[in-house]
This record gives structure tokens, sequence and C-alpha cells, in this order.
């Protein structure tokens, strides 16, 4: 059985940092060389001019004001049409500068990179020239004026070629489908620690230093199964980004502690049978011979058997619940079935208003605390400075453990304590 419920409700914090250096790396190993070139002068409606551009350095990336700043070191050689008296004369000129630009960075719900970016001036490293009559002769003013003319569709270009080519889904949905995967708790009780992801949040981009950082949330349920592995095949799509201007981090985890009805049992028949119990002043007595436990609905059936003043089966019926103090499974409001009730009402109403239910109500107990103290110590260190994956790194606290209920299942009891805390999954290198 899955027990889901609001107060399971979680989120996952992700904090996410991409080093300014990664960016640097990332961008300048992706271009390299020849980066522009046009080889005509009758393009762009004949504008005589020819031109072909050179990464020259390291392009250079920092991050101001919740803004990118680049600075593009290029080589230019250009080739330009001059008309005099009818005639044109083409000359040609080399030189150096860095390009300044400046840029926006914002994620779409579709999580489409989406940027805006600006010139932010140039500086020249070395001035054009060109050669008249043996002579080299500044044409500073006149690049520069071409250089501006064209700012304009540079940025619209670069805007353009990021919306194309840098696609975030791909690194999103492998850290999405590896917080999905069930997570080995405990190889001993085969437990898993598993999240059904609900929504997906993140904080605006902020720059801190040399560092990009951001926030993704992930809403869902969190829950502990044991047995075999849950089956969670890997999604193939991203829901919609939700942006927020914080993200929580009140995580919560249902631990489960699972009890057979056999075992159970087993535990209630080492406590009763055998013992014997008297009522009115010793005039009757019985003893238990065996004890089963079953669940029919939210309650628990104790089947007992007696021998002595009358010999039988009875049945009794209670809620079970987890108590925090005593870190069992006990029962309250054990009454005897109300089949059971009408036979002894005839035959044995002593029974009734003995205290064989209070004895039992008050003896049977099913200690599970153990379990639950050695799963919150094995989840504990399973969140610590744990790697999921290259570049992912997972680190909780657990702080508060509150009591919830007893779900009764076909097979079993399963009582579930609520774990609480922070849970975070750092990821490095985006």
């Amino acid at each position: 059985m899955e027990v889901r419920n609001d107060r399971f409700l979680s989120t996952v914090h992700v904090p996410v940092s991409i080093a300014m250096a990664d960016v640097e790396r990332q961008i300048n190993a992706q271009v390299t060389g020849l980066i522009y070139e046009d080889n005509s002068t009758e393009d762009n409606n004949k504008d005589q001019f020819m031109a072909k551009v050179w990464k020259r350095g390291t392009i250079i990336v920092n991050a101001e004001d919740s803004l990118l700043h680049f600075t593009v070191p290029l080589r230019i050689w250009a080739k330009a049409g001059v008309s005099v008296l009818g005639l044109t004369q083409y000359k040609e000129t080399e030189f150096e500068i860095d390009l300044r630009f400046k840029t926006k960075f914002t994620l779409d719900p579709d999580w489409s990179v989406n940027t805006h970016t600006e010139a932010d001036g140039y500086g020249w490293v070395r001035r054009p020239t060109v050669s008249v009559i043996g002579f080299n002769v500044p044409v500073t003013n006149f690049v520069g004026r071409m250089i501006d003319k064209n700012l304009g569709t540079i940025t619209k270009t670069l805007d353009q070629q990021i919306r194309q080519n840098v696609d975030l889904r791909p690194a999103v949905l492998n850290v999405w489908n590896t917080l999905r995967t069930p997570y080995l708790i405990s190889e001993k009780y085969r437990t898993y620690l598993q999240v059904v992801p609900r929504r997906i949040m993140m904080t605006p981009l902020r720059f801190e230093g040399r560092m990009l950082r951001a926030t993704i949330g992930i809403d869902g349920f969190t829950l502990t199964t044991t047995g075999a592995k849950p089956d969670v095949r890997p999604a193939v799509s991203l829901p919609d980004l939700t942006v927020v201007s914080q993200v929580k981090d009140d995580f919560q985890i249902g631990l489960l502690s699972e009890v057979s009805y056999p075992e159970a049992a087993r535990l209630a028949a080492e406590e009763f049978v055998g013992k014997q119990f008297s009522f009115s002043d010793n005039r009757y007595t019985i003893t238990v011979t065996n004890i089963d436990l079953y669940g029919q609905n939210d309650h628990l059936i104790i089947k007992a058997g007696l021998k002595g003043t009358i010999t039988g089966d009875i049945y009794l019926r209670g809620r079970p619940y987890y108590d925090a103090a005593s870190q069992t499974i006990s029962l309250k409001d054990l009454k005897y079935d109300l089949d059971t009730k009408n036979v002894l009402q005839r035959s044995a109403s002593w029974l009734l208003q003995g205290t064989f239910a209070r004895t039992l109500e008050k003896q049977l107990t099913i200690p599970v605390g153990s379990y639950i103290s050695d799963m919150q110590k094995q989840l504990q260190e399973r969140l610590k400075n744990n790697q999921l994956a290259k570049g992912v790194l997972i680190n909780g606290q657990i702080t508060e453990i509150r009591p919830d209920q007893v779900y009764l299942t076909p097979t079993a009891l399963i009582a579930v304590v609520n774990a609480r805390g922070r849970l975070d999954v750092k990821v490095e290198g985006l």
C-alpha cells in the first residue's frame, strides 16, 4: 500500500551553482578560430565590404548586477571599397579589438534559455590603418563607425544563437530523473526512499562573486517503501518551470515500519498463550491457548482461543496506533466483536465484566522503536555528503520525528512516523 498524504508533501531543496570558470571554459571550447567571414562585396545591398573575424584570445566572463559581462578579444581583417570620382578603390586593413557585451539571462516556463544582449563598448588593441602611396593612414574613425553600425546586428544574432543552441533541458531532466529514482536506504530491510514529484520551481539567477547561483525546488510526496525496488520509469519531459522568489526547505518523509500479521501474532502469543485469567473471586478461570491477528478495515481483529470455564474462540477488535512514548504499535478501544459479545451475554457474562479485554489492550504491544531508530540512523547516514551522480551531492538533516498513524494492509500493520528536516541536493557544474 502506498501512503500518500498532504502531510508528507515536501520540498526537495536543490541549490545549483555554476562557476564562471565553467561558463568561460564551455564558451571558449565552442568558440575557436575563424568565427565570422563575409567574402563578398556584392552582398548586403552591395556594401562593398568584406571581413573575416578570428577569436584572438580567451573570452572573459564576469557577473555584476544580475548581468553577465563578456569581453571578446578579436582579430579582424577588413576590405572596403571607397569611391572617388566614380572609381572604386579597395583598401585592406587588419586590427585587433576587444568587444564588450552585457547579457541578462532568464529561463522561460518551457525551460528555454532567453537572453537579452546589449553592446557595452569596445577597446582598441591595435588600431586599423590603410596604405596610401607607401604611407600608413589611420582609418580608426571609419572602422569605428562600421563597428557601431553592426553591433546591433551582432547582439541580435548572439541572442538568436543562444536560444537555438543552448538547451538546459537535458541536464535538468537528468537531475530530475536522478531524484525520482528510488534510493536504497537499507539493504537489510530492503527499504527505499522515493520522491513522487508534483511541480518544479526555481529562483531567479543571482551572481555571487565568480559563481552563478539559483535554487531549484521540487514539490512532491516523499515516502519509504519496503520490499522490491519500486519500478519508476525515467521521465522523458519536464513539467513547466515556475519562477518563485524563495524555495522552502521543509522536507518530510514517512518512515514505515512493517510488521506482518503472523509476526504480530507470534509476539502476542509469546505474551499471552498459556497465561491464566481468573474472574469473580476465582469462580471462573480461562487459559489462552492460541492467538491470531488480522486486519479488517481500520480495526485489528484478535482471535483468541480459550479453554477452562469456557472453551472456544472469541474475537476482539481495536484501533492500532503508534505509541511514541513506548515506540510500539498499541491498541485502544479494544472491545469484543459483536457476535462474540452476544454469545458471552448469554453464556459467560462474567468474561464481559472482567479485565480480560483491558489486559489485552494494555499488554498487547508490538515493538517497532528499534526498527524506526535504525531507519532514522541509516537515513541520516545516507543523507550526508552522498554523491548520487557526478556533480550531484545530497546532504540532509533529520531534525524531528513525529508519530503519524498505523495503517492496516491485507498482509501487515504499517506504523508510520513523520521525519522532518532539510534535504539539499547540490548540483555543481550544471
